[in-house]
């Protein structure tokens, strides 16, 4: 997490909080020439647009007081969603038993991308269950892992 994410995380949680939601991430990066904050929120029974605009509100009034970022920037807050990316040791612990899609930066096997069980998680080191059979991808591996639905 770059230094302005993790001060606009440090602002964010307790504004989420207040609106009955749990901060789940924040993202200040460059798109196409154009800065973008989005701060992620969640809550047990899902976040609707009523949450996001009251932690937009809310947030912005101490964004524009704190002033943490000194380039423009378009400023989003959005629901984490339903295959969100699990980056925090806290991430994978809540998501224990549910399916992800994990994927390598080179192909394993011949794939690069893998469906299964999320079973465990030790120092970045990620366990999957596949066809009944568990694998382990070390982090240094690892380029992405995140939820999945399967409809």
């Amino acid at each position: 997490m770059n230094k302005i994410a993790k001060i606009v995380s440090e602002l964010a949680r307790p504004v989420a909080e207040k609106h009955g939601c749990e901060l789940w991430d924040v993202e200040y990066l460059k798109e196409a020439g154009t800065w973008y904050l989005r701060v992620y929120i969640d809550k047990a029974d899902g976040i609707g647009i009523d949450d996001c605009e009251a932690v937009s509100r809310d947030l912005e009034v101490i964004l524009d007081e704190v002033d943490p970022i000194p380039d423009s920037y378009v400023f989003e807050v959005s629901s984490a969603g339903a295959e969100r990316v699990l980056k925090r040791p806290s991430d994978f612990e809540r998501c224990m038993g549910r399916t992800v899609e994990l994927k390598l930066y080179k192909a394993e096997n011949g794939k690069k991308s893998f469906v299964g069980t999320l079973s465990g998680y030790d120092q970045g080191d990620v366990t999957v269950d596949i066809d009944g059979l568990s694998h382990t991808f070390k982090k240094a591996q690892i380029a992405q892992v995140r939820l999945r639905i399967i409809w």
